[in-house]
């Protein structure tokens, strides 16, 4: 654990953080796919707000709408 993490991303200019599409989008150019990530913020790294489950439960039914429509558009 790092407790000046937070600080140092945002010296960085770092807004989010994100772990699993990186690795898609590795994994699709290893293989010559194509790679798509749809995200949703729920949790604030510097203030510590998130969002309850319901809004969270909203916002990810609301993305996945969107993904859906971009996806067969």
């Amino acid at each position: 654990e790092r407790p000046d993490l937070n600080e140092q991303m945002t010296r960085h200019g770092v807004l989010a953080v994100e772990m699993e599409a990186a690795e898609l989008y590795n994994l699709a150019a290893r293989h010559g796919a194509r790679a798509l990530a749809v995200l949703t913020i729920s949790d604030h790294l510097l203030t510590h707000e998130a969002l309850p489950p319901e809004d969270r439960q909203s916002s990810f039914a609301a993305m996945v709408e969107i993904a859906l429509e971009a996806a067969f558009a």
